[in-house]
């Protein structure tokens, strides 16, 4: 078997730019007053966490530096040199493994189907965003 080959330069624009997307996708601009009126979380409490809780962001920011290391090594095994290809690889992950794993927390919680879209969508579209990145940039 060949070697399999991590861009570090790709790996951390795909993470920087899942980040990024995160911050446009929850913010006022987007789905934040939805996701929160979805949550049952009143606005003060976010914006408190938003601003005291390094720590989950830190986690958040690592969580999407070693998903994007991984997909790195999933395109390189799988041989995939564009960013088409690197699209499709986002969507299969996704389908596969983020939306049937959050699907099924979704139905043993409290979430609301809304909340649980919204999510689901903002996987989606850093999945595809990573894989781009990472397809393109081999």
């Amino acid at each position: 078997m060949d070697a399999l080959e991590i861009n570090i330069f790709a790996v951390v624009a795909a993470a920087v730019s899942a980040l990024l997307l995160g911050v446009l996708w929850y913010s006022p601009v987007l789905f934040r007053s939805v996701w929160i009126k979805m949550h049952g979380f009143a606005e003060g409490r976010i914006l408190d966490f938003r601003r005291t809780n390094a720590r989950a962001h830190t986690v958040t920011a690592l969580c999407y530096v070693v998903m994007a290391i991984m997909f790195s090594l999933l395109i390189s095994y799988t041989g995939v040199t564009s960013a088409a290809g690197g699209l499709w690889l986002g969507f299969v992950v996704w389908l596969g493994f983020a939306f049937t794993i959050g699907l099924a927390g979704s139905i043993f919680s409290e979430k609301t189907v809304s909340s649980f879209l919204i999510d689901a969508s903002y996987q989606l579209a850093y999945l595809l965003l990573m894989g781009a990145i990472l397809g393109s940039w081999r």
